[in-house]
């Protein structure tokens, strides 16, 4: 599916192709949380960075969290005038880019459950609803992205 975003106002626009454009899994670290969480935790989607295409890169800067004192190699993409978050990527797995769906413009597939990634590290005022197919995860992921995806019948 191909996923089109921009940032609030206007000066970078975006498209990349992704196989896994769900937005299921919701993340609670305090990294995404507080650069790009609403409602306390921040959703990530997954895409293929060789298909990304920019139209206003030089109004995009990168912030590299610490993560237990270390700076992590991940680049976390935003709008340096109006600070939307665009999308992570990490030279660890460099053939994928994570877009924020805050940042998507195009109308994503409901999923059809939700992780909770990070559990943790969630503030008390955050209400987690898991009623229903949702899974909480309180460590990392029990499935990688292509994996649930695969898992649910939904591959593109």
């Amino acid at each position: 599916m191909l996923l089109k975003g921009s940032c609030h106002c206007g000066a970078v626009h975006f498209e990349v192709e992704s196989p896994h454009p769900y937005p299921f899994n919701r993340c609670y670290c305090s990294v995404c949380r507080k650069t790009a969480g609403s409602g306390g935790y921040a959703i990530n989607l997954g895409a293929q960075s060789e298909s990304l295409k920019v139209e206003g890169r030089e109004h995009i800067t990168v912030y590299h969290a610490i993560i237990d004192g270390e700076i992590s190699p991940a680049e976390r993409h935003f709008c340096k005038h109006c600070a939307t978050t665009l999308w992570v990527w990490d030279p660890r797995w460099p053939e994928l880019v994570h877009p924020f769906a805050s940042a998507i413009d195009t109308e994503l597939p409901i999923p059809p459950e939700r992780t909770h990634l990070m559990l943790a590290y969630k503030p008390e005022w955050v209400e987690v609803d898991v009623r229903g197919p949702d899974t909480c995860v309180y460590g990392y992921p029990k499935e990688s992205i292509a994996e649930w995806h695969e898992r649910l019948g939904l591959v593109s």
